[in-house]
């Protein structure tokens, strides 16, 4: 297998995978045999990382125009699903913003502002009224706790389904960003 190969000061080796292929940052320390068995020993996740670079190549840029059409939708939609679950769930919110935005679906603040990506209305309802009752639910629970997921499954007992769908697809939907 084909890589550039970086060394520096580091203590530990490090692969990355982009357009340019594979990237092994490694300590000087790291014999050639040693770098090219870790190499061998992560082929299976070198290969599915090198898959997906290759898709989101092969993906088509959102436009502008689509991008503002979504913040449009958002901006309709998913302020009706919010209100709607903090009534059913007794919370209170202050501001809803929509971004678009390259890392996360949604976001609550300790003062209640709540933040969702326009990128959702590219998602099934299901998906969607996930992200709104995890972040909703963070007005309770402030982390990630055993505590914060009853709570979630409290109000959406599909949340894995539709958690586990964000995971498989959303980055493709994400890569469409340039």
């Amino acid at each position: 297998m084909e890589y550039i190969l970086i060394r520096s000061k580091r203590k530990t080796l490090g692969l990355c995978v982009d357009e340019k292929g594979l990237t092994v940052r490694a300590p000087y320390s790291l014999s050639k045999t040693e770098i090219e068995k870790i190499i061998n020993a992560r082929k299976g996740w070198i290969d599915k990382q090198m898959k997906q670079v290759k898709k989101e190549k092969e993906l088509i840029p959102f436009t502008d125009e689509e991008l503002e059409l979504l913040k449009i939708l958002a901006n309709e939609y998913i302020p009706q699903r919010v209100s709607y679950y903090a009534h059913l769930m007794g919370v209170k919110y202050e501001k809803i913003s929509i971004r678009t935005q390259k890392s996360k679906w949604g976001s609550c603040t300790s003062k209640g502002n709540l933040s969702f990506n326009c990128l959702l209305m590219m998602m099934p309802v299901e998906v969607i009224d996930s992200i709104v009752v995890h972040e909703l639910c963070h007005l309770k629970v402030m982390n990630h706790s055993k505590d914060f997921y009853k709570e979630v499954y409290t109000v959406y007992p599909e949340y894995n389904i539709w958690d586990k769908w964000l995971k498989e697809n959303g980055k493709d939907i994400i890569a469409r960003l340039k």
